[in-house]
């Protein structure tokens, strides 16, 4: 019932092989406190906390508790890294310009550098080579306005519930949001996309309210923020790429616009493959149970229908689970890097309270035989290891229960 097992997945063990150790110990730590002590505990609760002849799928029961208490985690851990990385952003970019007519000063064609015994002779060729080729701001602008023109006319007959409006709003904070995860991203290698995701699912879902599609409003919304935001992060990696091997900006766009044109054709495709070949796509308890589809929604009806829609206690659990979660990100800040890798991280923790252990002794046996191989002989482990994880994930690339 728990699903406490070892399903023998070559795909989670090749991932466990890539993922960091305290990534899969923090899944697996969410597994036994979620799957292994507190949703038995509730289930004894049955008939007192939530009504007994409920189907295992109702939000108003057990199923409420999984869900709401997990997303709980994922938004405290969110948060706390969205303003985390923020604060940061706007405090080097701070410095920066403050800096910037000292030390600021790129070494381009026409202007040395104020200190150039600190810049080597290839910094300067990249950095001469990343300026002379880029890419106009009219251009920039202009194809921001046109897209977002396309969207705001095209996107309301696709989702009616997502009136023009909504999509203007979403479009005029995007660029802010997307400048703060992209430079985010460069400082921490970390992207933030799903949460400012979830952060137009929550003003969304309210906007619209539930009489008016509030939910489907606040997930296509979702995804309007989503591809703006992960698309800035993605492309400054992508001309970070081109600044190190020489190439232009200009054929780095070119080519993130071509991936994009062709993701618009592959995606649909392939999703229409599995719904076709799979009748069960996206049910709890199937092959495929899309659980982060159940998720989103979830968050949705939050948006929408307040608190009133939580089974009884519930809300106070997950007060202190996002509590928790942010806590655990306090300490992990405060002990500084030599022991802040003994730190579980919240996010993964929260992984398996809805999904299940299942993957998380998957994960942890790919540590496992990483860590042995590490032991008989690291130089091969390292060189190779990636290799064979990428070759476990390739073998069982259909992702079971993905």
């Amino acid at each position: 019932m728990y699903r406490f097992f070892f399903d023998f997945s070559a795909t989670y063990v090749g991932v466990g092989m890539i993922c960091p150790y305290i990534i899969n110990i923090s899944v697996l730590l969410g597994g036994i406190l979620s799957w292994g002590l507190m949703w038995p505990l509730i289930d004894t609760k049955k008939g007192d906390w939530y009504a007994a002849d409920l189907k295992p799928s109702s939000l108003h029961g057990l199923q409420g508790y999984k869900v709401f208490i997990a997303i709980a985690m994922i938004l405290g851990d969110g948060l706390y890294n969205f303003f985390k990385v923020l604060s940061r952003t706007l405090t080097v970019l701070f410095f920066q310009l403050q800096r910037k007519d000292a030390t600021g000063a790129l070494p381009i064609a026409d202007r040395s550098s104020p200190e150039p015994s600190r810049i080597s002779y290839n910094d300067q060729r990249r950095t001469q080579l990343f300026l002379k080729d880029q890419i106009p701001t009219w251009f920039a602008v202009a194809g921001y306005v046109a897209i977002a023109a396309i969207s705001t006319a095209t996107l309301p007959h696709i989702f009616p519930e997502l009136k023009w409006y909504y999509i203007l709003v979403i479009y005029i904070f995007a660029p802010a949001l997307a400048f703060c995860n992209a430079y985010g991203c460069g400082l921490t290698d970390w992207s933030l996309a799903s949460t400012y995701g979830k952060l137009a699912i929550f003003v969304i879902g309210a906007w619209a309210g539930a009489s008016h599609g509030g939910v489907l409003a606040g997930l296509a919304a979702c995804g309007v923020m989503m591809n703006i935001v992960s698309t800035a992060s993605d492309l400054s990696q992508d001309f970070k790429t081109g600044y190190l091997t020489l190439s232009s900006p200009r054929s780095m766009f070119v080519s993130q616009l071509i991936g994009t044109a062709m993701g618009c054709i592959i995606s649909p495709c392939v999703f229409w493959l599995f719904f076709k070949a799979f009748k069960d796509l996206g049910t709890p308890g199937s092959q495929y149970p899309a659980p982060y589809a159940t998720v989103y929604r979830n968050m949705a009806i939050l948006g929408v229908d307040g608190f009133s829609s939580l089974p009884k206690n519930c809300l106070y659990l997950c007060y202190g689970f996002f509590g928790a979660a942010i806590l655990i990100n306090l300490i992990k800040d405060a002990l500084g890097k030599k022991w802040a890798r003994f730190i579980p991280n919240p996010m993964a923790m929260a992984i398996p309270f809805y999904i299940g252990s299942y993957f998380a002794i998957d994960m942890c046996v790919g540590s496992l035989i990483l860590f042995i191989w590490e032991k008989i002989d690291k130089a091969k482990a390292d060189a190779f290891g990636p290799a064979v994880a990428s070759g476990l994930i390739c073998g069982g690339w259909d992702m079971d229960f993905a």
